[in-house]
């Protein structure tokens, strides 16, 4: 059942990425579900010990609850005695939900002259770090980048992205610090245009996303983006720190109601051991993961991957 999941554009270098970044928490709490399995009976008890390892391993309750059902369902519908094709189920359950809301990235379209990515995301989740990731992903695949500093309340947040499209090779578009990011991002499209880039990747402020004020002014950046480019922005990717867990679900759900989210980068899964985390977002959100941060470098991203992420979650 994996294999007609499998993406063949996921390269064995992505595949090794992800599966080193989510060693702590193969290792952790989400480690104990091959133990759990090796069991020679399949009981009430394995079901209950299996939701309360997933729960600890930040799956959540909701979606532990569901994806629980979902496998003993199956087990008891197909006639399953032995634990080890239990297990098998478990993890095609696993994909199941990692996939069901997936859909192809709306970014390599040969037919657009511009594609236009919106970046959102609180300060310290690694957003403007993730662009400058995006940025080189895209650009060793041959496309012409831009990169847009809309994040004009900081301006640190200006001369990190300098410094991270510089690692990149890409150029960027910034106003003074204070400046209308509305501006910033009419500016940027027009020099894309200008120079035939055929990407722009707009940065965002990223105050807490409780912020009235701030997600208006995300609401008017899109706008802006809408005027000037069809159908822009093409992806809104919010990044979010996998070492939030739970929290994490609660900021991309403000963000996706401000500026309709179409898809999550995930920072820092090599720095926590609950990497289930990937499983509550995609199912409570609604939206698919599409790159996961593996490292600190600017080439540790990975295009994100269901297969994948279950194999390198459930198997040694």
């Amino acid at each position: 059942m994996f294999s007609r999941f499998r993406r063949a554009h996921v390269t064995v270098e992505e595949q090794t990425k992800i599966d080193q970044s989510l060693e702590k928490t193969r290792h952790g709490v989400l480690g104990r579900l091959g133990k759990l399995f090796q069991a020679n009976e399949i009981t009430d008890r394995l079901w209950d010990e299996l939701e309360e390892i997933l729960i600890m391993g930040d799956v959540g309750v909701e979606t532990t609850l569901k994806l629980v059902e979902a496998t003993r369902n199956r087990v008891r519908s197909e006639g399953i005695k032995r634990t080890e094709e239990a297990y098998r189920v478990l993890e095609e359950e696993m994909v199941r939900i990692l996939q069901a809301h997936n859909r192809p990235l709306d970014i390599e379209n040969p037919n657009r002259l511009l594609t236009v990515i919106l970046v959102v995301g609180v300060n310290g989740s690694g957003k403007t770090t993730s662009i400058g990731k995006l940025a080189k992903y895209y650009r060793d695949r041959g496309h012409r980048i831009l990169v847009a500093a809309a994040d004009t309340f900081r301006a640190a947040a200006i001369d990190q992205l300098k410094v991270w499209a510089q690692r990149a090779g890409v150029g960027v578009i910034a106003h003074a610090p204070g400046a209308d990011p509305g501006a910033v991002v009419y500016d940027a499209i027009r020099a894309a245009q200008e120079r035939n880039h055929d990407m722009l990747i707009i940065d965002t402020a990223g105050r807490l996303h409780t912020n009235f004020n701030l997600m208006k002014e995300m609401e008017k950046i899109r706008n802006v983006a809408q005027r000037q480019v069809h159908k822009a922005p093409h992806e809104v990717l919010l990044v979010l720190d996998a070492t939030t867990g739970q929290n994490a679900i609660t900021q991309a759900e403000k963000f996706g109601a401000s500026v309709g989210v179409t898809g999550v980068i995930l920072t820092k899964l090599d720095s926590t051991a609950k990497g289930g985390v990937v499983l509550a977002i995609a199912d409570r959100l609604g939206v698919p993961v599409r790159f996961v941060g593996t490292g600190e470098k600017i080439d540790d991203l990975a295009e994100f991957d269901p297969w994948v992420f279950v194999q390198s979650l459930t198997r040694e």
